[in-house]
């Protein structure tokens, strides 16, 4: 048996003491602490307060808890609705390390553990780390005051623990990541309230604190219904987006959106705006787009570049579903689409995978190119909001056995070892419960191995 130290009076009193500083702490933090973009010597926290405040974090190597690092102090204010992002800069590849936030110098005590891994730095030394990334899209949260009279639209929050659950090292959000309504549209006022409300979803917390994530809108966290490139407020959404998300970069040649790219390991995820630039899909005259012409070459020369085994695409609108209808690719915008799908075919592209979302269903589909590649589309929707049956829609790529019409997420994981990668996607029930199970081969879509695909 081991033997008890009970407390000296005066440490007694500074652990009492402590403790009241961090539960006073804790009524200054509006959400997160969120974990942002993750490199192998940076890595970004976000937070927002509930008024302004001094933010900071205080990490330390998880093997060596006495040596601590900090990362820079921030003052929160008004006008960026008391967010905060934070660097930590003293990080070394590979390593894992808790964190504690700080608000007003005081420690923040918080329901759930938090903590991080630097990305490995494997290339030339050794095999490609696996890893998982959850995703997900259409997250309605509601807000009484300012939804529809009815039945609410959102349910089934415990998704955000479910997927928490899995410990996945990246969350992507598909798009329709929050919806503004009609009161939020053409103010500033109204769009930052719709952020802050939807973050601050307390089955929410767990999740944002324990992985990283990454982030792609559509139509309802860029504006109004179906809207496009004709928005007024697109940059107030824009600027509210780079507020609350925690992507590495936004935009590409300077044009604006919120294009960015990342790297997990040995595999490329491009993040795409299928918003900003879009043209209006009720308009019969002019070019019809949906990435515009800078960003559409920039994702050809970017997949060109790269050699990841496979090359994560992700985007708002369904690519791949051949059926014409709502905001797939191939309704408005199918002139685009072919020529994407054809740099993908002349470009003799292997591994190209579309991360898709904004349908209220989800469902894996697949085809093969004219140079014989496998291309991809896995839509994964919705995590919280309404959800919608299209089993019968005419989608001729469609991988039987895929379509699901209820509150769902999904789980990519990579693992293997360098040129014998394996990629495998779960589709999982609001619960954790997995639906489906689909596996692809490196070695198969490099032709070094006969084909041996399967989905369970």
């Amino acid at each position: 048996m081991k033997n008890f130290c009970p407390f000296s009076s005066l440490s007694l009193l500074t652990f009492l003491l402590v403790a009241q500083f961090s539960c006073a702490q804790i009524e200054f933090l509006q959400s997160g602490p969120m974990l942002g973009y993750c490199e192998m010597r940076e890595v970004m926290i976000w937070v927002q307060t509930t008024e302004p405040a001094e933010v900071k974090a205080v990490y330390w190597d998880s093997e060596e808890p006495d040596k601590k690092f900090e990362t820079n102090a921030y003052q929160t204010n008004k006008r960026e609705v008391y967010t905060a992002r934070l660097i930590a800069d003293e990080v070394l590849p590979g390593k894992n390390y808790d964190y504690q936030l700080y608000i007003n110098n005081k420690p923040v005590k918080l329901d759930n553990p938090t903590s991080f891994s630097a990305q490995t730095d494997w290339a030339y030394k050794i095999d490609p780390p696996a890893f998982s990334v959850a995703m997900g899209s259409c997250a309605y949260i509601n807000d009484p005051p300012y939804d529809r009279p009815g039945k609410p639209y959102g349910s089934n929050y415990q998704i955000f623990q479910s997927i928490s659950n899995k410990n996945p090292d990246v969350m992507l959000w598909l798009g329709d990541n929050m919806y503004l309504r009609p009161a939020d549209f053409y103010s500033r006022t109204g769009i930052m309230h719709r952020y802050t409300h939807t973050r601050s979803l307390p089955e929410m917390q767990s999740l944002l604190a324990n992985a990283h994530h990454y982030a792609v809108w559509d139509d309802h966290d860029f504006g109004p219904n179906d809207s496009d490139r004709s928005y007024t407020h697109k940059e107030v959404t824009l600027e509210a987006f780079k507020l609350f998300w925690g992507n590495p970069t936004y935009g590409v040649n300077h044009k604006g959106g919120t294009t960015s790219f990342f790297k997990w390991n040995d595999i490329d995820f491009f993040l795409l705006d299928n918003r900003y630039f879009r043209s209006p899909d009720r308009r019969e005259t002019g070019e019809s787009t949906m990435l515009g012409e800078d960003q559409l070459e920039w994702l050809i020369d970017a997949l060109t570049y790269s050699r990841a085994p496979f090359k994560m695409v992700v985007l708002g609108s369904q690519v791949l579903n051949t059926a014409p209808v709502f905001e797939n690719y191939a309704n408005r915008n199918k002139e685009e689409r072919a020529r994407l799908l054809k740099a993908i075919e002349e470009e003799d592209l292997k591994g190209v995978i579309f991360l898709t979302g904004d349908r209220h269903k989800s469902e894996l589909s697949a085809y093969e190119n004219g140079a014989g590649n496998m291309v991809y589309d896995l839509t994964v929707s919705p995590l919280t909001s309404g959800w919608y049956n299209s089993e019968d829609e005419p989608n001729e790529m469609r991988v039987e056995g895929t379509h699901v019409a209820q509150h769902n997420f999904g789980i990519i994981e990579f693992t293997g070892p360098f040129r014998e990668r394996v990629l495998t996607m779960k589709l999982f029930d609001a619960d954790g419960k997995e639906l489906w199970k689909h596996v692809i081969e490196e070695q198969v879509i490099y032709g070094t191995k006969e084909k041996t695909e399967k989905k369970d």
